[in-house]
Formats: C-alpha cells, structure tokens, sequence
C-alpha cells in the first residue's frame, strides 16, 4: 500500500491530544503562496479562543492552514513545564488573576519572583521537550522557523543566553526574534551568540524607529538582523517601507504583516488594506525580487463584536492568498 504525505498528516493530527473534530484536512496544503512563506505570530494572552500551549496552538494553525510559525517562548516553555504565570512582555499579560489589578508594590514583586523561578527552570530545562515539540509541529506540515523573546535582559548569564540558543536549535528556529534594544552591548552580545551557534538574531521594530534604528545592531555582527514589522515602520515614519526592504533585503530575517495609518493619520492599526500600509505591494515585492524570508500574520485591529480571532485571520490569509495570487 502506497502511503502519501496527506496520510501522513492525518496521523499526525489524530495523535494530538486536541478536540480533533475541528481539524480540516484540505487546509493542510500549506502557506506558501506564489514562493513566499506565510507565517504567523499570535499574541499569547490576547485572544482566549486559541490556547497558549504550543502543543493547544497547533490546532488553531492546522485548521487556519497555515503552516509557518514564530513560536513565543512563553508558549514553549508552558509546555515543557514552566511556570505558567503570564510573563511580562506580552500583551495582556500585566493583569492578576480573574483580571484583577494589583498594586504596583505586588506587581514589582510578583515579576521579580517569576523572573527568579522562571530563569532557575531555564538552567535545568529538558531540551527534549522542545525536539518532541519541533516534531509534533511537522509531522503536522508546520515549520517553526523563529523563537520569540519576550523580554531579554541584559544582565542574564551565558548560561541563560546558551539556554536560548539550544531551545531555538532544538525547535528547528533558524532565527531569533527579541524587541531592539536601546543597548548595544545586547545586541553585541546576542550576535556573538549568534555567531556561536549559527542562528540569526531578528531585531523587532514597534514605533520607536527610523530607517538608521537597527545601523548599529548590523554593524555589530553579520549575524544581527531585522525582523520588521511593516506596519510599526509605516505608523513611525509616514512612509512606506519598500525602500527600507529592497536596501536591507539581504539583513531582513522576517516581516511582521499588519495595516496602520500613518502617524500623521492617527498612526491606529487598521482591518488589512484600510490603512496606508501597502502589504500588497510589499507582498508582490517579495515574490517578485524571490526573498527568501517568511512574512508573518500579526493580528493586532480591534476585533470586530460579531467575529473572531480565527475568523480575522483567515482573512488576513485569504489577502495574503490573494494579493500573491
């Protein structure tokens, strides 16, 4: 009997520990659309619909067909068994529990505690975890092609720093994403790192930026780059970014896809193709020039009352579908 990869998969889902009713076998065709891989990132404590767990995080991928992933550490480590405190960094992640706010004396000291029981998990974390983990993901068609940090700290040791890099390995990340920092001796030291274990660092943008904000990080270490966020850069500059990309292609690890206005508009982030952000011809750029990075699905305007998280994204895909069409 002739085994092909569709029955491949169909095992792959069926062995997941998930509600697998809601899983479609025909969105498992992939995200690649025209040559240009479609990814995601999705904020972990945002959207209550779609788990945080990375193992629970696969199901919403393989039913939205979407088959590239910048996976949060957070989501990572949750399942490996870390502590499962929402972690400072992410959206949504500043509230107690039930929504709760507390004083920012409790809230000083319950970050300096997790910080503390999260970074002695780290040191002694099983890497194993993580390799059941990259198998999990694609045995199921999806790639994990980056490891999102949080929030990095400059005064981590080596031994926290090796701790990412070897997570990232075992995940099959090719790249790391952390925010720009305002140090350079961070980014000094990180593309060190990267130099070490011959993983890309991606330096990812909010509104905080120009077109020189990342000159220092890239001058540092041929292994420092930029994970831009398109729609941040449009809001902050009042332009648009395809002469950023077409000058930094060769520095540019992965794109984060979202639509703003430009600041002078209001800079608000806005349902894909109502703002001044031009992905579809930032799209059809990538196809065009064939860059070889991926470009993520970063979900961030206002839901509308009578749709979803899931529902919004797969319309973000379908514009990606499209516009590479």
């Amino acid at each position: 009997m002739n085994i092909t990869r569709r029955d491949l998969l169909k095992g792959a889902i069926a062995a997941l520990p998930l509600a697998r009713s809601n899983f479609s076998v025909a969105s498992l065709a992939g995200s690649n659309f025209g040559g240009v891989q479609i990814g995601i990132i999705i904020s972990p404590y945002n959207y209550a619909e779609i788990p945080v767990r990375a193992d629970e995080t696969l199901k919403t991928l393989v039913q939205l067909g979407i088959s590239a992933f910048e996976m949060q550490d957070v989501r990572a480590e949750v399942y490996a068994g870390a502590p499962s405190q929402p972690r400072e960094g992410y959206s949504g992640s500043a509230h107690g529990p039930q929504g709760t706010s507390p004083s920012p004396q409790e809230r000083q000291e319950a970050r300096r505690k997790a910080a503390e029981e999260l970074r002695a998990w780290r040191l002694a974390a099983p890497l194993d975890k993580y390799e059941a983990l990259r198998k999990l993901y694609s045995d199921a068609g999806v790639n994990i092609y980056a490891f999102r940090l949080a929030n990095l700290a400059t005064a981590a040791s080596d031994e926290e720093f090796s701790y990412y890099f070897r997570a990232a390995q075992a995940l099959g990340a090719n790249q790391i994403t952390v925010e720009l920092p305002n140090d350079a001796s961070l980014s000094q030291r990180l593309g060190e790192f990267g130099a070490k274990y011959k993983i890309r660092i991606g330096y990812h943008n909010h509104t905080q930026v120009d077109e020189h904000s990342w000159d220092g990080a890239l001058s540092q270490s041929s292994y420092n780059g930029i994970n831009l966020d398109v729609g941040h850069y449009a809001a902050a500059t009042n332009q648009s970014p395809i002469p950023f990309i077409k000058e930094h292609r060769d520095r540019i690890t992965s794109l984060h896809l979202k639509d703003r206005k430009f600041r002078t508009n209001g800079g608000r982030n806005t349902p894909w193709g109502e703002g001044d952000t031009p992905l579809k011809e930032i799209l059809q750029l990538v196809k065009a020039q064939r860059y070889p990075f991926p470009a993520a699905i970063e979900l961030e305007y206002r839901i509308p009352a009578d749709s979803s998280a899931t529902a919004e994204i797969a319309k973000c895909l379908q514009f990606c579908r499209d516009a590479l069409a």
